[in-house]
């Protein structure tokens, strides 16, 4: 793009540095139309990257729920070749990865969590004995962060943002042996009371596509 050029010329009779008078004009005028130049490229950038992103949709889905535990993610203590003897490690107990050591991350690498509210939230004036929770015993629990969810990555990518009527807002971060298809997820909870009181519901759910 070709920056504009406006020169003005001011006649100054008798007076010293009239020369200087012009450059400053000339200065002045390049840099306005070069402040005008950059407030429009970020304008355009800012309007090509909304035109991007997919607006969110919204669609019936059946949700189920899991939680770290071994009856949940299907691992065991101990290994029978060591005849359970290593107690402390932990072991994948089936499926295509069994017996292999059991780390607790999600398919994408992240330690799965629960959706937190944090602080300043409508959970706080719901729940006001979370407060000193928050601020003494877990104060990672100050900010906010979205819950783990088990999706079908053919359908929603690692990264895909949901929000889930009763459980709150998540992303995809892991799969699971039987959450197949578009209409299908599993949810993450901290305990296994938690996710049997979830049990399976159809809810509506929002979904943000990643950019």
């Amino acid at each position: 793009m070709v920056l504009p050029h406006l020169s003005i010329a001011v006649s100054i009779p008798n007076m010293p540095g009239g020369t200087s008078w012009l450059a400053d004009i000339r200065v002045r005028t390049t840099r306005n139309f070069l402040g005008h130049e950059i407030l429009f490229l970020a304008l355009l950038a800012v309007l090509l990257c909304s035109g991007c992103a997919k607006p969110p949709v919204a669609k019936l889905m059946e949700t189920t729920a899991y939680c770290g535990c071994s009856s949940c993610c299907s691992w065991e203590r101990g290994s029978w070749a060591m005849l359970k003897l290593d107690f402390w490690n932990r072991y994948v107990s089936s499926g295509p990865n069994a017996g292999r050591s059991y780390s607790g991350l999600t398919a994408s690498g992240t330690v799965p969590y629960e959706p937190e509210e944090g602080l300043f939230s409508m959970d706080s004036i719901y729940r006001p004995w979370m407060i000193p929770v928050r601020l003494i015993l877990f104060p990672w629990y100050l900010l906010p962060h979205d819950g783990t969810i088990a999706a079908d990555t053919k359908y929603y990518p690692f990264g895909t943002r949901m929000y889930v009527p009763g459980y709150g807002q998540g992303v995809v971060e892991d799969r699971g042996g039987a959450i197949k298809g578009p209409n299908r997820i599993d949810l993450y909870f901290d305990s296994h009371s938690d996710a049997l009181t979830w049990g399976r519901k159809k809810v509506r759910v929002t979904i943000e596509h990643p950019r």
